[in-house]
């Protein structure tokens, strides 16, 4: 079966901001290294385009919901996605036929099973949230308005006739499957808040709307439209062919990973695998919620006034540190703050400084030294055993730590503490002082050296790969690699840490600074 990683479906009520990419990237890194582990993969990300938030924000704008929703996927989402080499699979939008048919088809069944009843709802709801709020989730402004916590702004109080999906009588069995599945909820800080939150009692979920009609009509009542979330989350298995497909589906689901923000993690660990039980259908290996990214303390959202663009960043930084920096500076799962400063100064320090400048100055030494043809290592002693066992132990932890645990900080910091290992190896060996001595003896030291520099860094750029694809591949082509041992994509993880694998001979050319000094 196919590695099936998915990240959450984004409401087009406006373009995105750094939060929605810092989830995005992280989907697909891990698409992507798990590709470089020759596994089959599908990478799912896509648009949530229904909903009381999407009517108003098309109305703001004087057009039709769906020519809002299109305007946005497709001039404002996708193009982003493109720019930042998200390599996803398949990009669903809720409002598609092949979603929202197989939606109404997958609640006719639970109606039909006496899953879903008739009722009243009546309590505050946060249009920018799409949610009910229980007393717990307000804050009280200073005159004494309710306000969403998460968003800040007031939220409505609603009473209207629902259809209720009986959510109520699934607490046991979900307790039941965290109990004995723990790495199903990650990290632990979500698990508990999930145990504890199923543990207090579970309420019957309001599944429709009949106030307003921008969503998918109910197919027993056409006087109301499903819930955004209750049409939302079903996109991880229309996607995949449910009740269409039935090899690709069989094939495919359920996810392996769900990537959300933890602000969406109740949907995902508690309403969806409540669903699919009562479905009869199979539950997702995790769900995996990332943190907040901060920004003078605030959650970073357009309602704050803190969204910032993407391509605010990657005009100055570039794309791969872009999709480098927030993986590596903010631990995954947990809130992390944002700063142009903290960028900068990890870009110039272990971006140019540390990565940059050893391969920069490797490739220059192979062409000063000996012509740019990589020379053969014929003189290996301790230091060189040493950074192949170092090489050896960063390969099996990035792998472990990304490809396993979802910790993209702690791969990352392996691999460059590798980085560190090498740039120490070449200040200790010196091969610039090496070079002066004309012996054979000598000759045979500083080539025994540069391969070992230049055999490291062809390492590092398949680790790399899938959290910088664009500046591996530069350095991929400046070692010379693609005509020894084809294209990067087709490299390993699992084989990175086999020394040797660049050849004595390959074409070795210094290429364009990887990380331009920032002005």
């Amino acid at each position: 079966m196919p590695y099936y990683v998915t990240t959450p479906i984004y409401y087009v009520n406006d373009a995105p901001h750094l939060g929605h990419a810092y989830t995005t990237v992280a989907a697909d890194v891990l698409a992507r290294w798990h590709r470089a582990r020759g596994e089959d993969v599908w990478f799912l990300t896509g648009t949530d385009e229904h909903g009381q938030k999407i009517l108003r924000a098309a109305e703001a704008n004087g057009v039709p919901p769906q020519v809002w929703a299109d305007r946005l996927a497709e001039e404002s989402w996708k193009p982003l996605w493109r720019h930042l080499e998200i390599s996803h699979d398949d990009f669903l939008r809720t409002t598609q036929k092949r979603h929202t048919d197989r939606v109404r088809e997958f609640y006719q069944d639970l109606y039909d099973n006496g899953r879903i009843r008739k009722g009243v709802y009546e309590g505050p709801y946060c249009v920018a949230c799409e949610e009910y709020k229980l007393p717990g989730e307000l804050i009280e402004a200073d005159d004494g308005t309710l306000l969403c916590a998460i968003h800040k702004r007031p939220v409505e109080l609603l009473k209207e006739e629902n259809y209720f999906f009986r959510l109520s009588e699934y607490g046991e069995r979900l307790l039941a499957h965290y109990e004995a599945n723990p790495d199903f909820i990650q990290p632990e800080s979500a698990r508990n808040e999930v145990m504890n939150f199923v543990r207090g009692g579970l309420q019957d979920l309001s599944i429709s709307r009949s106030s307003f009609d921008w969503g998918v009509k109910v197919p027993w009542d056409d006087g109301h439209v499903f819930y955004v979330w209750a049409d939302a989350l079903l996109n991880y298995a229309t996607a995949v062919g449910y009740n269409e497909n039935p090899e690709k589906f069989g094939s495919t689901f359920p996810a392996d990973v769900h990537l959300v923000g933890k602000d969406i993690l109740r949907f995902h660990a508690v309403i969806w695998p409540a669903m699919l039980m009562a479905n009869g259908l199979p539950l997702p290996g995790r769900i995996a919620a990332n943190g907040w990214l901060l920004v003078g303390g605030e959650k970073m959202s357009k309602s704050n006034l803190t969204g910032i663009e993407p391509r605010a960043l990657t005009a100055h930084f570039g794309v791969d540190a872009y999709r480098w920096y927030f993986l590596r500076a903010i631990a995954f799962g947990q809130d992390g703050s944002f700063s142009w400063e903290d960028f900068s100064a990890r870009y110039t320090s272990e971006l140019a400084n540390d990565y940059g400048n050893l391969a920069s100055r490797v490739t220059a030494m192979v062409g000063r030294y000996f012509g740019g043809e990589l020379p053969a290592s014929t003189a290996d002693g301790a230091a060189e055993r040493a950074i192949r066992e170092v090489l050896a132990k960063a390969v099996a932890e990035a792998d472990r730590r990304i490809g396993e645990e979802l910790d993209f900080q702690g791969g990352i910091l392996a691999v460059f503490d590798f980085v560190k290992q090498v740039n120490g190896y070449l200040t200790e060996q010196q091969p610039w002082k090496v070079a002066k001595d004309s012996s054979e003896q000598a000759r045979a030291r500083l080539a025994t050296i540069l391969y070992t520099a230049a055999e490291s860094l062809r390492a590092v750029a398949v680790l790399l790969a899938p959290v910088m694809p664009e500046t591996s591949g530069k350095l991929w082509d400046s070692l010379g690699a693609e005509a020894s041992l084809g294209a990067l994509e087709d490299q390993r993880i699992q084989e990175a840490g086999e020394w040797g694998r660049l050849p004595a001979g390959a074409a070795v050319t210094k290429g364009a600074v990887l990380f331009p000094r920032l002005s």
